[in-house]
């Protein structure tokens, strides 16, 4: 069992981010409401407590709140942002809102003396985001940090291990923040960093086998990362008992259906490979609408897969790729909804199959490392984000086969001469699109008139914002001239100069 580290989640916007932070310094830890009881978090027999911060000013008569005793566990505590207000008005500290607020990348002022600090330099920017600061701190605490407008930047009570920081050391923006959270979790909490990836995908593995037992698990495979994670370690776990369904429907990127097909049909699993495209084809003939194109891939992809599996017998579980921010994303009492996810609260409440789902405790950068872990192969696992409905909605408008191919092939050529310029490594996401409209050309000294091809690459980190990359004006050109001399029907290629906002990442 690796030592564990509890997060109450207090509704900020980064608690996803100090999960993963804590994470890759080597140590699990779990996200839990701020109301969670004491006995819960008990049971968990915790090495460290984590108050995230929140957008709430913790002196209103309905603040969020923790109960007194979590600090009477003889746990260490750290609390950021709202956290450290919650521990100074719990344990008898005053909070005030000052006539200003801090806001943004701050200068900062250390007592190195203070286990938070070791090894730092007396100085550096942190990321401030606050109205209240504590002003009164309780008995026994002394600051160990200050700003020019802010003189509890920092507090510590070193007898009982509690900790506060006003500012986030989870963000890039908070100099040595990292370092700031390894030494609470190594110098305080006495952390031994047993959180490792093959580890995790042993104990799973092993759970996964004591859960299933002679059971029969059917996973539907679409080929992305969660799912093909998913299906590597449950293929470990029971091997010919699972039954993996890959809905090819015909939107994937070149060579992609084959690809997925090849890292699993030999696996010992039982795989059954859906060619639909003609069928998914039939069902867009002629719908432009984005949304009604999203939505009818989904409900096909559903029929497809469900006309499969009752071809099976004796299926008693249903593997998904659910993964962590699926969880805390679809909200909770503690965090408004951020998206809903149809694998989290969205299945029937009379389903008749079990739940398996491997992946529910990790990250995407884990999961990715879960995947490399399990053998899979650096494309699979490293792939680009893709949309569920695939190139059908870079396809845009109305999907015809033609322009379809066109998307398909100038998408192949662009990523490999990303690959070949080292670019695949440096821009988040790229691809291209095929608009249904058409421009006149020059072809064969005679007059054409085809598609544009439009190229998007941007860079981003949560994907909420993104910005343009700049290419070298060499390989956009080379890349041009293969999309002019190996594609058909295009004449024209442009590049997408828009960020996000205004624009969205996707043009569908």
């Amino acid at each position: 069992m690796n030592q564990t580290v509890v997060i109450l989640d207090f509704g900020g916007q980064y608690n996803q981010l100090i999960a993963r932070r804590v994470r890759e310094c080597g140590v699990y830890c779990e996200v839990l409401p701020y109301h969670t009881p004491v006995e819960k978090i008990s049971k968990k027999e915790p090495i460290g407590i984590i108050f995230t911060g929140g957008p709430n000013s913790v002196y209103l008569e309905d603040a969020p709140r923790c109960s007194k005793e979590v600090f009477e566990l003889g746990i260490p505590v750290l609390g950021i942002c709202y956290g450290i207000q919650v521990m100074a008005h719990t344990l008898g500290g005053h909070v005030t809102s000052p006539d200003s607020r801090e806001y943004g990348k701050t200068k900062t002022k250390y007592d190195t003396a203070c286990p938070l600090f070791d090894g730092l330099p007396a100085q550096g920017i942190t990321w401030m985001s606050h109205t209240d600061y504590v002003d009164q701190m309780p008995e026994g605490f002394s600051a160990t940090a200050y700003t020019d407008s802010c003189p509890t930047a920092a507090m510590q009570n070193q007898e009982k291990k509690l900790y506060g920081l006003q500012f986030h050391p989870e963000v890039l923006h908070t100099q040595n923040g990292t370092q700031m959270l390894h030494n609470f979790l190594y110098k305080i909490c006495g952390a031994q960093g047993d959180w490792t990836m093959g580890d995790y995908a042993q104990n799973t593995i092993d759970a996964i086998r004591k859960k299933v037992g002679d059971g029969k698990v059917l996973l539907a495979l679409s080929g992305g990362v969660d799912s093909s994670v998913a299906a590597a370690l449950l293929a470990k776990a029971v091997g010919p008992q699972l039954t993996c369904i890959f809905v090819d429907h015909g939107f994937m990127r070149k060579n992609e259906g084959d690809e997925v097909e090849a890292a699993f049909a030999h696996k010992g699993m039982n795989f059954v490979r859906v060619n639909a495209e003609d069928r998914f084809l039939a069902k867009l003939a002629g719908i432009s609408e984005p949304e009604k194109k999203r939505k009818l891939i989904g409900e096909e992809f559903i029929r497809v897969f469900e006309e499969e599996a009752r071809k099976l017998d004796g299926i008693d579980f249903l593997g998904q790729g659910t993964i962590y921010p699926d969880i805390v994303e679809s909200g909770t009492k503690t965090a408004k909804m951020v998206k809903s996810h149809h694998n989290v609260g969205g299945l029937p409440e009379d389903l008749k199959f079990q739940l398996v789902e491997p992946l529910r405790q990790l990250f995407k950068d884990e999961v990715r490392a879960c995947g490399l872990e399990l053998g899979l192969p650096y494309e699979m696992v490293y792939r680009q984000p893709f949309p569920g409905p695939g190139l059908g909605v870079r396809c845009l408008g109305a999907i015809t086969r033609d322009r379809l191919e066109a998307v398909r092939e100038s998408d192949a050529i662009l990523r490999e001469e990303f690959q070949i310029a080292g670019l695949d490594k440096k821009v988040w996401q790229y691809f291209t699109v095929v608009p249904d409209f058409k421009s006149v050309g020059v072809r064969d000294n005679a007059r054409s008139f085809d598609w544009p091809v439009i190229i998007r690459a941007v860079n981003t980190v949560d994907a909420m914002t993104a910005t343009i990359e700049p290419i070298d004006w060499p390989v956009l050109m080379k890349i041009t001239d293969r999309i002019l001399k190996e594609v058909k029907n295009v004449n024209r290629v442009c590049y997408d100069m828009s960020p996000k906002p205004n624009a969205t990442i996707e043009w569908e």
